[in-house]
């Protein structure tokens, strides 16, 4: 289209990069920053060195530790990066109000229902203040948590992201990776916590064979993201959160779980551990069948 067309209907580019200049460095920045989480992942995952990524891609090391950290680059180098994983860049529109993570209506799947109403019921009991499908938003960037729990004495925060299947596990890790990136301080905004002392996100999936199928088959990408012990999520379900730090970890998680039985293992466990469910199907149909019990489970 001819400077001249644009000008006649008032879309002069240096116009409307001007109206837009107040919300475009937020908007930059989230689009890298997200972007450099993807590649780190994605690095990690096959296990590659940042002078390696680099060589791939043509670029220098320098550039990749740049782009990881979420400094701003050029689409070329982006495409270069993305080509280095046989993979490609693509830039899309998000509507920010929408669910961020793409996913359908959560409250309609009954066992997300339950993993969420088991956590919060426990976290309830322990006296901390727990908030369900919590929103957040981050300039124009928006979405919502599944559970979070905090503690304002200490200014500890629990995030979990529960997941019953893994139907495309990058974008699973995308949505949990902009929660991790995102929340923290929106959350604290909203509660009245300038900074939290400490931070513990949650990855929980159902302790089903599909999802330790998935786990078993992709164990490099859940490391990556979530590299931590269990450790800090075991405090939180003990009732004593840690005081410092920032940890992200992978559990799975059996919301039915009675008596002596475990409710969650850590990454390490769920490689060898056998499924509490054949499937999603099965896990439904006893939600289904208990609902409405009363069941009480503290067991780590």
């Amino acid at each position: 289209m001819s400077g001249h067309l644009l000008n006649r209907f008032g879309m002069s580019p240096r116009k409307q990069l001007r109206a837009a200049s107040e919300s475009l460095p937020g908007a930059v920045s989230r689009v890298w920053l997200s972007f450099g989480l993807e590649v780190r992942e994605a690095r990690h995952a096959r296990k590659w060195s940042v002078r390696l990524l680099a060589a791939k891609a043509g670029v220098s090391p320098a550039f990749v530790y740049a782009i990881e950290a979420g400094t701003s680059g050029s689409v070329e180098a982006a495409a270069r990066i993305a080509a280095a994983f046989e993979w490609r860049a693509e830039m899309h529109l998000v509507n920010p109000h929408r669910r961020a993570d793409g996913r359908a209506s959560l409250s309609a799947d009954l066992v997300h229902s339950a993993m969420g109403e088991f956590e919060a019921a426990h976290l309830r009991r322990l006296q901390f203040p727990v908030g369900m499908d919590e929103p957040y938003q981050h300039y124009q960037f928006a979405g919502r948590a599944d559970l979070v729990a905090w503690d304002l004495t200490a200014r500890a925060l629990l995030h979990i992201e529960n997941r019953t299947r893994f139907p495309d596990l990058q974008e699973a890790t995308g949505s949990y990776n902009s929660k991790r990136a995102y929340l923290a301080e929106s959350l604290g905004e909203r509660v009245g916590v300038r900074r939290w002392a400490s931070q513990t996100h949650v990855m929980a999936a159902l302790w089903s064979s599909e999802a330790l199928h998935v786990v078993r088959l992709r164990e490099d990408t859940f490391r990556s993201a979530c590299p931590d012990a269990q450790d800090a999520f075991a405090q939180w379900w003990r009732g004593q959160p840690p005081t410092t730090g920032v940890s992200s970890t992978f559990v799975v998680l059996d919301p039915l779980a009675v008596g002596r039985k475990r409710v969650f293992i850590g990454l390490d466990d769920a490689l060898i551990a056998r499924p509490r469910y054949h499937g999603y199907a099965d896990a439904a149909a006893q939600v289904d069948d208990l609902r409405g019990s009363p069941r009480v489970s503290s067991q780590i």
